[in-house]
């Protein structure tokens, strides 16, 4: 089995870059349209060119500077935002009638990329300081402000300040959701573990001890010392086994969490679960099963197999050697249900919920855990001197989900 690594990448943000570099030259050509239709009014044209040919040559030459928050460093944003204040200023020297009509600065609308630029990369704070700026220029240009002026000043000031906002929260949801789902996923690995412990590891342990406390002298003690770390090894899958599968990064386009996961070659392949139950039958487990094929996709059919595994091995265990079991398989065109029974002693009302105290997650973790992973359920029926009845339901359509 081969190691795969999945990147995704979670990102409200990199969107608002993607918008600002399309503003930025639709407003640069909207910038230099105004002046083409109305460059009659300016008295000192030469002056409105030589600003357009450089701020067009910014605009284009800088694209890549505002493709994401890493390219968009604040030696740019200074520059930038300077390209948009000296046309500001120069609007007078080149129309001597800008102070006395509310007409377009030589920038015009491209002034409020830069400050768009300064709230998506810092915030609204960043964002309250560049329209803060414009605002000056703005007033300063016009000399004798109208009404429009301020009009206008406060229009981008606002906007500016709430899009940084948006942006900040944005940001702050990405890490929420980055720390959700690696705590998920480390909660995920876990339960797995402590099932694969539980199966293997914890039933070895406790026949150690059962076996050296009935043989006794050296053994006995033997069987104290695994008796002892069967406890330790309970104790921690039950509060916690493993570090976080999952690392939540903040880079420049987002948010990013890598998904470390195991690939199978046959994946892909359905596997008759009746094969994988078949040697669970003996002289005292009886398998009844549909003649065809039951089909799932091997993920599925495993955990099924496994939670089977963990039924029987509880019957072992605590209905005794000597207990009867029967399996069922039901194949049905939504789901397939598995039935385990035996005839033990059943089990004790409350016996459950003080076995989890214990840390013997058993039932919670090797059945109900593996069931929950497929989208399916796990029920248990037990009635005192009556036996105990686990049914186990996949449905078909999440099957192919688990692990």
């Amino acid at each position: 089995m081969a190691k795969r690594e999945r990147v995704v990448r979670m990102s409200v943000e990199q969107p608002l870059w993607r918008a600002l570099t399309g503003y930025r030259v639709l407003t640069m050509v909207y910038a230099v349209l105004l002046f083409a239709f109305g460059r009659e009014r300016y008295e000192r044209p030469w002056v409105a060119v030589a600003y357009l040919a450089v701020m067009c040559v910014w605009t284009l030459a800088t694209l890549p500077k505002v493709a994401n928050a890493a390219s968009c460093t604040k030696r740019f944003l200074g520059v930038d935002l300077t390209v948009a204040l000296v046309g500001i200023l120069l609007t007078p020297l080149a129309d001597a009638h800008a102070q006395t009509i509310d007409g377009p600065t030589l920038p015009s609308i491209w002034t409020a990329g830069s400050v768009l630029a300064f709230a998506i990369k810092g915030g609204w704070r960043w964002a309250g300081v560049a329209s803060s700026l414009v605002a000056v220029a703005n007033i300063v240009e016009r000399g004798h402000p109208s009404r429009d002026t301020f009009h206008n000043v406060l229009l981008v000031w606002v906007a500016s300040i709430a899009i940084g906002y948006v942006v900040e929260v944005a940001r702050a949801s990405e890490r929420t959701l980055a720390r959700a789902l690696e705590i998920e996923a480390a909660t995920r690995e876990r339960e797995r573990l402590a099932r694969d412990i539980h199966d293997s590891v914890l039933q070895v342990l406790a026949m150690v001890q059962r076996r050296g406390t009935a043989l006794g002298g050296e053994a006995a003690e033997l069987g104290r010392m695994a008796g002892e770390q069967e406890v330790a090894l309970r104790t921690l899958v039950a509060g916690g086994l493993t570090r976080p599968s999952l690392v939540s990064e903040d880079e420049s386009e987002g948010a990013v969490v890598r998904v470390v996961e195991v690939d199978d070659p046959d994946d892909d392949t359905p596997v008759d679960l009746r094969v994988l139950l078949a040697p669970r039958a003996g002289a005292r487990v009886t398998l009844s099963e549909p003649g065809a094929p039951v089909l799932l996709p091997p993920p599925a059919a495993r955990e099924l197999a496994a939670a089977v595994g963990a039924a029987l091995d509880n019957v072992r265990v605590h209905a005794g050697e000597d207990a009867q079991a029967w399996i069922l398989v039901e194949d049905w065109p939504d789901e397939v249900i598995v039935t385990v029974r035996d005839d033990g002693p059943g089990i004790p009302e409350g016996r459950l919920a003080q076995a989890e105290g214990e840390g013997r997650m058993g039932v919670a973790l090797s059945i109900r855990g593996r069931l929950r992973e497929l989208g399916g359920t796990a029920e248990l029926v037990s009635v005192p001197g009556q036996g105990t009845e686990v049914e186990l339901k996949v449905p078909r359509g999440k099957a192919g989900r688990g692990r």
